[in-house]
């Protein structure tokens, strides 16, 4: 296999070992709703990355990324050359002195490598990832991701029409496309969903060759496209395939209320009508053509997906998204965010691997941008009742609260989506690079730590009340702690709680038999003092 080497690997190979765990900080201010598992969080994304492990680490299923293209455009309003203040802040601290060497393609591998690292190891077994790019990164980007999940995981490179007219910038080429590369985790049996074949579904029940014979379709069979009412003996169809009622019928809420006896040159013996409407055979009735069925066999044809994303599977372009930000902020920053992906791309890349899960799902974007993963994602789960969460991560300081999440904001709004997130920011390290628990760690902090290990949902400080620290979906959380190795469970302590449902009870130590703990409907739990260094 072709390695990839640049000025300043040595010095980010293991990087993200070393970035410290941060706690998230909700910032109730900009967030929409309680108790929501979709999170925007702002903040460099390898350290929110890094803060997401303890408890996103193996369960992410779906992973989006728009990283910076690196064209070398510094006027966006998302810097593209990897130049920002902050990128050559963290560059001249993690590569030192050789990064006064790096060119712009040395800084850009800088930057993705650490976070990609961190990426593949969020995502689940069977997860998949895709990660936008044009011409300028593409070939390094496909040998950095082979490096990082294996060559063998590399399952398709996605070309996507993003111009309706293309790109005159070059007096040679008229670019229209750009490019999507998809890998999987490791190696699984996931079905991806391209989209339905609807033609040729419903085939006529009438031929012109059949000898004529009469049917009898019972009650609320046939569904019908004839406006509600009583309706005489009449015909219906073609002369020469239409069909002949010969009682009297009732239609009401679409569909045919009364036993519907037809002469006509039926394909069908009744025997074999019956026994398929059993089988699930839908039979629909119309005036320009006649009676026609839908087997029960023959339901919606899942296509696998085409490596052209293009209007043909419905999805659209960068003059589309501009148009989707626009409409939501009256304009106010449509001209100004550059190439935005339009939602329909991501919602096509999501259902691709998650439209036949029932289970709840995590969507993670770690270059949020303009936050169209998240608007995405709720659209889709309107759409098909799902159960996605999403987890946006966005650096740039005027871009986070006042376009991600108030893109998001507005879409739920505007839209009606029945969901909210959670706006965080990243507080002061919890536990250093080694795992070991800041020794001036707050009562407030392990609190807010623990809840949302446990709920994944972030704690608002003014709930707590010591001991008390939060409730969700009917069961309390309670920590005990008076300092490090100091805090025991008791039954005077269980007394003093005066508990009326489930609790999860943390402290070091408990005193308390489990069989006592089950009758009072306690779960006690330690004190994580440390947790696994990934």
């Amino acid at each position: 296999m072709a390695t990839l080497n640049w000025i300043g690997k040595e010095a980010v190979a293991n990087h993200d070992k070393e970035v410290p765990f941060k706690l998230l900080k909700k910032i109730p201010s900009a967030s929409v709703g309680k108790e929501s598992k979709n999170l925007i969080v702002h903040g460099d994304n390898l350290e929110a990355l890094k803060a997401l492990m303890p408890f996103y680490k193996g369960k992410v299923k779906c992973i989006y990324i728009d990283p910076p293209y690196n064209t070398g455009n510094e006027n966006w309003i998302y810097n593209d050359k990897v130049n920002s203040p902050k990128i050559r802040e963290w560059l001249g601290k993690v590569v030192g002195m050789d990064g006064e060497d790096l060119t712009r393609h040395d800084k850009w591998l800088c930057m993705m490598y650490p976070r990609l690292k961190l990426l593949s190891d969020l995502l689940r077994d069977d997860g998949i990832i895709f990660v936008s790019i044009d011409d300028n990164e593409a070939g390094n980007l496909r040998l950095l991701l082979d490096e990082i999940f294996a060559e063998h995981n590399f399952l398709a490179t996605f070309t996507w029409i993003r111009k309706k007219k293309g790109s005159f910038l070059s007096k040679k080429i008229r670019k229209m496309t750009e490019y999507v590369l998809c890998y999987q985790k490791s190696q699984n049996d996931t079905t991806f969903f391209g989209e339905e074949a609807y033609s040729d579904k419903w085939q006529p029940l009438v031929k012109r060759t059949n000898s004529t014979k009469k049917l009898l379709f019972k009650k609320n069979i046939i569904e019908t496209t004839l406006p509600d009412g009583a309706y005489k003996v009449s015909f219906y169809g073609k002369p020469d395939t239409g069909i002949n009622v010969t009682k009297p019928f009732t239609v009401k809420d679409s569909r045919v209320v009364t036993d519907f006896e037809v002469e006509a040159k039926f394909v069908w013996t009744q025997s074999f009508l019956d026994s398929e409407l059993k089988s699930g055979t839908r039979v629909s009735l119309s005036s320009q053509y006649g009676l026609n069925v839908l087997r029960h066999d023959q339901g919606e044809k899942v296509k696998t997906p085409s490596t052209l994303i293009s209007g043909e599977n419905m999805v659209g372009t960068n003059e589309d998204a501009t148009a989707e930000i626009s409409s939501l902020f009256n304009k106010e920053i449509g001209t100004t965010f550059d190439y935005p992906k339009p939602t329909s791309l991501i919602k096509y890349l999501v259902k691709m691997v998650t439209a036949n899960s029932d289970e709840e799902v995590i969507i993670l974007d770690s270059f949020a941008g303009s936050g169209t993963t998240g608007h995405a994602v709720l659209d889709l789960n309107k759409e098909d009742n799902g159960n996605r969460k999403f987890v946006l991560i966005e650096m740039v300081d005027e871009v986070a609260k006042n376009v991600t999440a108030e893109r998001v904001k507005r879409a739920i709004k505007k839209y009606e989506y029945d969901a909210g997130f959670e706006y965080c920011e990243l507080a002061e390290p919890l536990f250093d690079e080694k795992g070991q628990i800041n020794e001036e760690c707050s009562y407030n902090e392990l609190a807010t730590y623990i809840y949302f290990t446990e709920t994944q949902t972030n704690l608002e400080k003014k709930i707590i009340s010591k001991p008390f620290i939060g409730e969700s979906h009917g069961t309390s959380y309670y920590l005990i702690y008076a300092g490090k190795d100091k805090n025991d469970l008791t039954r005077v302590t269980i007394e003093k709680l005066k508990l009326t449902g489930p609790a999860v009870i943390y402290a070091d130590r408990c005193l308390v038999d489990e069989d006592e703990l089950e009758e009072k409907g306690v779960v006690f739990k330690q004190i994580p003092y440390e947790i696994k260094v990934y």
